[in-house]
């Protein structure tokens, strides 16, 4: 029987790097360690495989984005668009193709998704998945590949992860209408499944329990709905007690738009009754009637970071740190201030 020759695949499994690496080292190509690229040309030597062959191959190497399936495809959402379009421009940068694959955690098994992707994904994102568990940590683990997160983490697994600086945020923006001498502050709080809207919601309350201010039960209804819908039904529940606050924070600007809603149909004025701020500053939050105060995430940061720790781990470049948080900053809009905000897309505290 004819010996079957070596290929890149078993090269990169006797230098124990990627195939990515390996098409890096042979391509002569920048984004690999003087190391690496050793144990890859030492590799070649021992197994005699023929480098002339990938040598001439232009065909880059593939990463897969995973988001979760929502209500709407992931491109057109208003937080996750941008996380996409930083993360395929910086793969772009680094010679990487990407293939976006949108899922089911309810319906999708993890080996089904790997085996639907073809055999030349050289690591994994996934990212605004609520449902994340250890199983499915598991499960994408067993491929060997490597596997970055964005706003989310699994306690006790230690998988390299991209999130927003969410606890400080939920901070900022309530310690703002705190600042503005606002106590009656109500809060619309997000699911329990995604835990950057609890770390979000941790945040406001500890800014809340330092001057000893914590929101009636009545004033941080569940979730309930779909996104857009959350944020107009907690709103028009609070509406309906017998007191309403004087501020809310709003979990996420797509929960703060059904809210400033709900607000305006009961007839009251934003801020003048009822104050408002937010959190992710999305392009349309400066456009809103009035302009929404939010905490800015920076989302293409996010992605272009998340981009760069999975390049660092497909080469064995570099120890990475497991998280990595993006950091933002207060926007202050007209939505919680009765004095008017002169700039149309406000000013940074």
């Amino acid at each position: 029987m004819k010996k079957r020759k070596p290929s890149m695949r078993d090269v990169a499994d006797h230098a124990n790097v990627s195939v990515s690496a390996v098409s890096l080292v042979v391509r002569k190509k920048p984004g690999v360690s003087d190391d690496t690229r050793e144990r890859v040309w030492n590799a070649i030597a021992e197994l005699g495989y023929t480098v002339s062959e990938a040598s001439d191959t232009t065909r880059a190497p593939t990463v897969a984005l995973l988001i979760e399936r929502g209500s709407m495809p992931a491109i057109l959402d208003i937080f996750y668009g941008e996380v996409i379009r930083g993360f395929q421009s910086e793969a772009q940068r680094m010679g990487y193709q990407v293939m976006l694959h949108m899922f089911d955690r309810a319906a999708e098994r993890f080996e089904h998704m790997y085996s639907g992707l073809g055999d030349d994904i050289q690591g994994f994102v996934i990212a605004n998945d609520g449902d994340i568990t250890s199983d499915l940590i598991t499960q994408a683990q067993a491929t060997n590949l490597p596997l970055v997160l964005i706003e989310s983490s699994v306690p006790g697994q230690h998988v390299p992860c991209v999130v927003g600086d969410n606890f400080q945020a939920g901070y900022t923006v309530t310690r703002h209408l705190m600042d503005q001498g606002h106590t009656k502050i109500a809060v619309l709080r997000g699911a329990s499944k995604y835990s950057s809207l609890v770390d979000r919601l941790r945040g406001s309350l500890a800014a809340l329990a330092e001057s000893r201010l914590l929101p009636l039960p009545e004033w941080m209804p569940p979730p309930d709905g779909k996104p857009f819908q959350r944020g107009y039904i907690q709103m028009q529940s609070i509406l309906q007690q017998d007191s309403y606050p004087t501020a809310v924070v709003a979990i996420s600007d797509k929960t703060a738009f059904g809210a400033m809603e709900a607000i305006k149909e009961a007839g009251l004025r934003i801020p003048e009754d009822i104050a408002i701020v937010s959190i992710d500053d999305v392009a349309e939050s400066a456009y809103t009637r009035p302009p929404l105060t939010c905490f800015h995430i920076p989302r293409a940061d996010m992605g272009i970071l998340a981009m760069q720790k999975l390049h660092r781990l497909i080469t064995g470049e570099a120890e990475i740190p497991v998280k990595s948080i993006v950091y933002g900053e207060l926007v202050v809009r007209a939505s919680s201030s009765a004095e008017p905000v002169p700039a149309e897309l406000g000013h940074r505290a």
